[in-house]
C-alpha cells in the first residue's frame, strides 16, 4: 500500500533507496508522460496525415468508380451519338435551302387550292424573317382563306404533312357577316425554315493582293 509517508523525506540523490511503492508510481508517471508528449510530438501528426489520406482515398474511390462507369457506357455513348447526328441530319434536310424557299411557298399556295380554299391573303413576311441560333431561319407567311371546316382541316392537314417542316401559329376562325355564302374566314401564320448554308472562306487571289507603295526617291 502507497501512504503519504513514503513521499516523506525523500533524497533526490538517493534515488535508489526510495520506497519501491513510491518508484513504482515515478515510474508510472514518467511512462504516462513520455506517451503524451510521443502522441503530442508524432501520433498526432501521423492520425492528421492518415485523416487527410484517407479523404485522398475516398476522392480517387469515386474517380475510379467514374471512370470505371464512362468506360463500361462509351461504346453505348458512341452509338447514342450516332443516332443523335443522325436525327440532326434528318431534320436538317427537311430545311430547304434558300434557292427551295420559292419551291416550298408554291406549294404551299398549292395545297391551299387543292384544299378548296379560297385566298384572300398570302404574303411571306420577307422583312420578319429572323435568323436563329446561326443555324436556321424563320420565315413567316401571313395568310387569309375562305372555306368550310373540312376545307381548313384538310389544308392544315396536307401541310403538317409536307417533307418540309411548315409550322403553323395564330389560327383564327371567325365568320364573315358580309358574304351570304356561309362560308367561314380563317387567319393563320406558316412558318417555314431555311437552314442556313456554311458559307466557304474567301480566299485572297494573288492578283488581289495589294502591293507595298515603292518608296520615296530621295531629292538631288
Amino acid at each position: 500500500m502507497i501512504n503519504a509517508q513514503d513521499f516523506q523525506n525523500l533524497d533526490p540523490q538517493n534515488f535508489g533507496n526510495w520506497p519501491i511503492p513510491v518508484k513504482g508510481v515515478l515510474i508510472i508517471l514518467a511512462c504516462v508522460a513520455a506517451l503524451g508528449a510521443g502522441y503530442w510530438f508524432d501520433t498526432q501528426n501521423q492520425l492528421i496525415e492518415l485523416s487527410t489520406e484517407q479523404g485522398k482515398e475516398e476522392v480517387l474511390k469515386k474517380d475510379f468508380r467514374d471512370k470505371q462507369w464512362k468506360a463500361s457506357t462509351f461504346t453505348k455513348l458512341q452509338e447514342q451519338l450516332k443516332e443523335i447526328e443522325s436525327t440532326i441530319k434528318e431534320q436538317r434536310n427537311r430545311l430547304p435551302s434558300e434557292a427551295e424557299v420559292a419551291e416550298l411557298i408554291t406549294e404551299i399556295s398549292q395545297q391551299m387550292i387543292a384544299s378548296g380554299l379560297e385566298q384572300e391573303l398570302f404574303k411571306p413576311d420577307y422583312k420578319n424573317k429572323k435568323e436563329e441560333n446561326g443555324v436556321y431561319e424563320k420565315l413567316p407567311i401571313a395568310m387569309r382563306v375562305k372555306g368550310d371546316y373540312h376545307s381548313f382541316g384538310k389544308f392544315v392537314s396536307g401541310v403538317s404533312a409536307m417533307p418540309r417542316i411548315v409550322t403553323q401559329h395564330d389560327v383564327f376562325i371567325r365568320t364573315n357577316p358580309a358574304a351570304n355564302d356561309n362560308k367561314l374566314i380563317m387567319e393563320m401564320t406558316a412558318q417555314i425554315y431555311r437552314y442556313l448554308e456554311e458559307k466557304a472562306p474567301v480566299e485572297d487571289k494573288e492578283g488581289d493582293k495589294k502591293k507595298p507603295a515603292p518608296a520615296p526617291v530621295p531629292a538631288k
